[in-house]
């Protein structure tokens, strides 16, 4: 899934490049972003008192992103079980140059503990598997 997003100067650091922090929000958009296009909102998942979280981010910094610059994050979940999901992100400039990979591994939890969603739920999440 395609996530499209600018640059702004306050997410720069002082050499006027995207902050290596700002990267995890970057990607924490694309990943919401693409939860709603398959129908697995956040929203729609708290509602059932279910709740992702990140257990591992791996990043990897190819190509600096200048402020102003245009990206495309490509958001791909490439495994899942009813306990986990392993998803892959890339971000490509306007150029079509890759500029940042992310391997980021989820959890899902219910009161607080690990949970392994019902059946059904998965069926429905692991229809957007997309291995490499």
């Amino acid at each position: 899934m395609k996530y499209n997003r600018k640059i702004f100067g306050y997410e720069c650091d002082i050499y006027g490049h995207l902050n290596n922090a700002n990267y995890l929000h970057f990607y924490e958009e694309a990943r919401a972003d693409a939860l709603e296009e398959m129908d697995m909102s956040v929203e729609k998942l708290s509602e059932e008192g279910v709740h992702v979280y990140l257990s591992e981010i791996n990043l990897s910094f190819k190509i600096g992103l200048p402020m102003g610059a245009n990206v495309i994050i490509d958001t791909r979940m490439i495994k899942a079980t009813r306990a986990t999901s392993i998803w892959k992100q890339k971000i490509f400039n306007s150029a079509g140059e890759l500029c940042n990979i992310a391997i980021v591994r989820g959890v899902f939890i219910k009161d607080g503990k690990p949970f392994r969603i019902s059946k059904e739920l998965f069926e429905d999440y692991k229809k957007h598997i997309q291995p490499e």
